[in-house]
């Protein structure tokens, strides 16, 4: 309460500029709410109205007990969108997100225009969705199917009718001759159909062996890292890998081997288009590229002057990344193998028949790790 009385409210076109030392965060609480300031900017996206709203179901304030920079970041960004909800169903939906709002509203950020809450509106009871098959559909297409098959049984027996009553009137019986050529008929209608299939199937694209220009490697800074709250091996950083939306959240199994002091402030080489995976409730958007070796293990280190996002190759493999490495075809899994370093700490990549290949950027400046040769890079 003592923070709150020192704080003096800022106006809603001077959230940047918002006084918050007098709130003391932890550092799970800061690496919380560096999340959220990066989804500040996605909060156009239904999903990401929903993963707010879910935060705040259990938390005064975004990161917990206190205020942080996300309250300030996110408000200014929501309270425009927060406005214009006012069906029921939409207050439901997003019950928590305006229970927040109007509490930064009245205690944080002066606004020129308030939201109305209407605190004793009476709500439908919140349930968690849960994937339930459509009895009623699933009815309607049993009930379908039989009938479907009804008609078939009725057609077949129709047809059958045809038959016995064909059979039965005056009709000619067909010569040897005529049965063979409409045989013929048949067979060379069978084969051009085939044939012209076969000439309007579009010639498919040469499959393309796994290679390291699939994978997108970039500069990255780390501008902050804690440790996991949930997980005592790994760390949780937010680094600035050069794109539009911001940085991204990275989870690294690095407590054992890199001191967190040493986890800051630092430019690394990034493996930008892994598929995101959840470590224990925090979603990791990409991995720290190191070089290791028993139980040692260190970054790789981008060329000096490197700014975040520049692009990183191996030579001659400067190609179009993948949007997103596929999991089902291992490409990861294929090259990795290859990767080391030499005895001058470069980075390489080796296949057999060729030259070992430099990890380097687009001025063919180097990459090094720092003390480890002959180390597996991943």
């Amino acid at each position: 309460m003592d923070a709150f009385n020192n704080f003096k409210p800022v106006s809603l076109a001077n959230v940047a500029q918002a006084d918050l030392s007098v709130f003391t965060l932890t550092p799970e609480q800061e690496a919380l709410a560096s999340q959220f300031c990066t989804l500040a900017n996605r909060l156009d996206e239904p999903q990401t109205l929903t993963a707010l709203n879910d935060n705040l179901r259990t938390r005064t304030f975004i990161a917990g007990n206190v205020p942080s920079k996300a309250d300030f970041t996110v408000f200014a960004t929501v309270y425009p969108i927060a406005v214009k909800w006012t069906s029921i169903d939409q207050i439901a939906k997003y019950r928590h997100i305006l229970r927040w709002a109007y509490l930064v509203q009245n205690r944080l950020i002066e606004v020129p225009d308030k939201l109305v809450v209407n605190l004793d509106i009476e709500l439908p009871k919140e349930v968690k969705e849960k994937k339930k098959k459509d009895a009623a559909g699933a009815a309607g297409a049993d009930a379908k199917g039989k009938k479907d098959k009804k008609d078939k049984k009725g057609d077949a027996a129709a047809a059958a009718g045809g038959d016995a009553k064909a059979k039965g009137g005056n009709q000619k019986e067909l010569t040897e001759e005529e049965k063979q050529k409409r045989a013929e008929q048949a067979k060379a209608k069978k084969e051009a159909k085939k044939a012209k299939a076969a000439a309007n199937q579009k010639p498919q694209a040469a499959a393309v062996p796994p290679n390291p220009g699939m994978i997108d490697f970039r500069v990255g800074f780390i501008e902050k890292c804690v440790k996991h709250p949930d997980a005592d091996a790994l760390y949780v950083s937010t680094i600035q890998m050069g794109d539009e939306e911001g940085p991204r959240t990275v989870c690294s199994g690095l407590v054992k081997y890199v001191p967190l002091e040493d986890m800051q402030q630092r430019y690394v080489v990034t493996v930008a288009n892994l598929k995101p995976v959840t470590m224990r409730g925090i979603k990791s958007c990409a991995m720290v590229l190191c070089a290791s070796k028993d139980d040692k293990v260190e970054f790789v280190n981008p060329p000096p002057g490197s700014q975040p996002g520049d692009k990183i190759f191996f030579e001659g493999y400067d190609a179009e990344p993948e949007k997103q490495l596929n999991p089902k075809k291992k490409i990861w899994e294929a090259v990795q193998p290859g990767f080391s370093t030499n005895d001058a700490f470069e980075v390489t990549y080796t296949v057999e028949g060729k030259p070992p290949a430099k990890l380097v950027n687009k001025k063919g400046e180097l990459c090094h790790n720092s003390t480890i040769v002959n180390a597996d890079v991943k």
